[in-house]
This record gives C-alpha cells, sequence and structure tokens, in this order.
C-alpha cells in the first residue's frame, strides 16, 4: 500500500519518484534459458547492457500494473514472451516493431505468450506497460549466438552516449 492509500475507500496516490526499479520488485521473473542464452547475457551485461534501459514499477496493485520503460537509442532488446498481456503505450521517443515506426501517443497490444520484440528510436523510447497481473515472467526466445555477437556491438558502440543520455520526455528517474 503506498502511503497515501486510504484502505477503505481504496483511493491511492503513487508518486513516480518513490517507483522501485523493476527487478527490485521481484514481479519479473527469468524462465530457464540455454547456455547459449546465459553466455550471451552474461557478455551483453559485461559490456554495458544495464546501461541501456531504465524500468520502473509506477502502481503494483492487484488485477493493476504499471511499469515505466525507458530503453534508450538503438537498445538490443531480446526476442522474447511474458505470460500476462500487456497494453503498451508510447509517451515520448520512437520505436520499430516489425515494419511499423510508432512514436508519442501510439500504442501496441501484446498478448501472453506471444513472441516480440522493438528497436528504440534514435532518441530512445519511453513506454507505459499496463497490465492485469503484478507478477509476469520473460522468456528469452533469442537462441543463437549471432544476437549477442551483435547485440554486443551494439552495446558497446552505445554505451558512453547511453551514460550520458536523458529521457526525450525530459523527466528524470528519481535516482538521478
Amino acid at each position: 500500500m503506498s502511503d497515501t492509500e486510504t484502505p477503505k475507500s481504496g483511493f491511492a496516490i503513487y508518486r513516480a519518484k518513490d517507483a522501485p526499479g523493476l527487478m527490485d520488485t521481484g514481479r519479473m521473473s527469468i524462465a530457464p534459458t540455454t547456455d547459449v542464452q546465459r553466455a550471451g547475457m552474461k557478455c551483453l551485461v559485461a559490456v554495458g547492457y544495464l546501461d541501456g534501459d531504465e524500468t520502473t514499477v509506477l502502481v503494483d496493485k492487484p488485477g493493476f500494473a504499471l511499469t515505466h520503460a525507458w530503453l534508450k537509442a538503438s537498445y538490443p532488446l531480446a526476442l522474447h514472451s511474458h505470460d500476462s498481456d500487456c497494453l503498451y503505450h508510447i509517451v515520448a521517443g520512437s520505436l520499430r516493431i516489425g515494419t511499423e515506426e510508432l512514436g508519442p501517443r501510439d500504442s501496441f497490444f501484446v498478448p501472453a505468450n506471444t513472441p516480440y520484440t522493438y528497436t528504440p528510436g534514435p532518441d530512445g523510447v519511453e513506454v507505459l506497460e499496463f497490465r492485469h497481473e503484478q507478477a509476469f515472467n520473460f522468456v528469452n526466445l533469442s537462441k543463437g549466438e549471432a544476437f549477442y555477437k551483435k547485440a554486443a556491438v551494439t552495446i558497446s558502440t552505445n554505451r558512453q552516449a547511453w551514460q550520458a543520455a536523458r529521457p526525450p520526455s525530459g523527466f528524470e528517474s528519481s535516482g538521478d
């Protein structure tokens, strides 16, 4: 319960400055991976993968979860799926999903267990992720070494810019 939630009415205020990081909440579990995936992700983290995104949980209550994700320019998001439906709404920046370019105020829906990925645009992308489930999984579907090798080059090329980047919305996270 947030500090400003009243149990009788259910009314609550959630402040972005108080939002925890997604991985700090324990709400996203990682499905088992192959040896290639484990080695690939270990390599990506070593070259700076974690500098490429910032994800916070804005609302976390039964039946309703809202996450804010900022993926920085060219962030190599692995092909993956989740075990819950998700509606994504673009706040700022842009992304390419399949053959579609999406920008501010555009949205897309990904049904549970549907493989997908997207590529953030030149300023990165900030999305709101709406789910009816508080907890969900991440199933990495990028199985080949080629993805990890290409992603490592992308990360190495962009890491310094990612460290200096500011969100396209202009809003800074509480950690800044």
